[in-house]
């Protein structure tokens, strides 16, 4: 985009009051326009999808969806500056990967640096990519316990007790629960890192099993098993992944 060209900025904290500072630093700026403040990470996903925005101001820590939620969710559609009151949250990978951050309580001028640096990347968009900056900040000490999958405006929170399987489908994986099939732009390697191996295995290339889902595990051909889970789906066993299978069982 040009200098020239009105700049639509999406604004998402759950306190008010820092809502407002944002909102009156972007007022000192002519051609920012902010479309939308949203209380919550649904909100966001929500106005992302429906407005387009050029630009987002996302707080880290909030209920329901943390900013690093509602980033995986909205992947590479809008640019994000980070706001938040805490300094534990992998600022490396922010300095890296995001367009910046800005520590609360910050000043007009460290605003007005930020947002220079935002419309310097709008005008030659970075190669870094939302995945590696996700990846970098999420905390590594624990399993993912929930899946975000979104749906247009829509966001689906799938608790990882209820997966089934999940299946490679091109570029996506698909994640089979409770009689659904929820799809999502992410790669088999990223999801198997981020579950609990002592829960899913990976017993195929294109499949990760829930092992509480077996019923049993037959011989269909030489060298070939399938796995028969409870509700009798029927899924294919490699070599590697029954020698996998077989360490959990």
């Amino acid at each position: 985009m040009t200098d020239s060209e009105p700049l639509t900025v999406i604004v998402v904290d759950d306190e008010p009051l820092a809502r407002a500072v944002v909102r009156e630093y972007l007022a000192a700026h002519p051609g920012v326009v902010v479309v939308a403040e949203c209380a919550n990470g649904f909100e966001a996903v929500k106005a992302v999808s429906e407005l387009a925005p050029d630009l987002m101001f996302l707080d880290v820590q909030m209920p329901k969806l943390s900013g690093f939620e509602v980033l995986e969710l909205i992947g590479r559609e809008v640019p994000v500056i980070f706001t938040t009151a805490y300094d534990q949250y992998a600022l490396r990978a922010f300095e890296v990967h995001a367009v910046d951050y800005l520590l609360k309580p910050f000043s007009e001028a460290r605003f007005a640096e930020a947002l220079t640096r935002a419309r310097a990347r709008l005008q030659a968009p970075s190669a870094d990519t939302v995945d590696a900056l996700v990846s970098d900040a999420r905390p590594r000490t624990s399993p993912l316990e929930r899946v975000l999958i979104r749906d247009g405006s829509q966001v689906h929170v799938l608790p990882v007790e209820r997966i089934d399987y999940v299946e490679a489908q091109d570029d996506y994986v698909s994640f089979k629960a409770d009689g659904r099939q929820y799809l999502k732009d992410q790669t088999m390697a990223s999801v198997e890192a981020a579950l609990d191996p002592a829960r899913f295995v990976r017993i195929h290339r294109s499949y990760l099993l829930n092992i509480e889902r077996i019923a049993r595990v037959e011989l269909y051909a030489k060298d070939s098993r399938v796995a028969i889970l409870r509700d009798g789906t029927r899924l294919p066993v490699s070599r590697a992944g029954y020698a996998r299978l077989a360490r959990l069982l």
